[in-house]
């Protein structure tokens, strides 16, 4: 266990304070999405099944009054869904941005290493290399990984909404 912990303090050192915030951010984005799954896999299935109940419920499932409560119904339903999705997307979004951000630290280390050593060792800028290309590659490792899991999230929150609007329907007076 203390050998992990050491290699993840190494690994740290090497890509430099942004690839803290970069891991920081895609823990946050992860827990974001894990809680998301959770409620459209679990918790929406009952809410689902309980509006459905109550719409059935209704004695009256035809008038204009009735047709604005099926859409409150679906529209609260459907906000709920979405929940997180949004901020999920725009941590996905601000990834590569940070290791961009890792990147350029890392270059500005290089060439100071440079300005002071007054040659182009390669030796000595080394570590400001690592410093540029860790965090580029964290970043975008961590937002190909949000990527996939907000596409997922969004079509099963359209899906579920198309369910919800195929269960819950308007009986036509003829």
């Amino acid at each position: 266990m203390f050998e992990f912990l050491e290699a993840i303090r190494d690994f740290t050192e090497t890509g430099g304070q942004v690839l803290l915030v970069i891991g920081l951010l895609i823990f946050v984005m992860w827990l974001l999405i894990l809680e998301r799954a959770m409620y459209i896999l679990v918790w929406h299935k009952s809410k689902k099944k309980q509006a459905i109940k109550e719409w059935k419920a209704r004695s009256d499932r035809s008038s204009w009054y009735a047709e604005q409560v099926r859409q409150k119904k679906i529209s609260t339903l459907s906000i709920q869904l979405n929940g997180s999705i949004p901020i999920i997307q725009a941590l996905v979004a601000l990834c590569p941005l940070l290791g961009l951000l890792g990147t350029v630290t890392g270059m500005i280390e290089v060439f100071d290493v440079m300005a002071i050593s007054g040659s182009g060792n390669a030796r000595s800028m080394a570590s400001g290399v690592s410093k540029a290309t860790i965090p580029t590659m964290a970043g975008m490792v961590g937002a190909l990984s949000g990527v996939f899991a907000s596409t997922w999230l969004n079509r099963q929150a359209k899906s579920e909404r198309t369910h919800l609007e195929d269960a819950i329907i308007i009986e036509r007076n003829v």
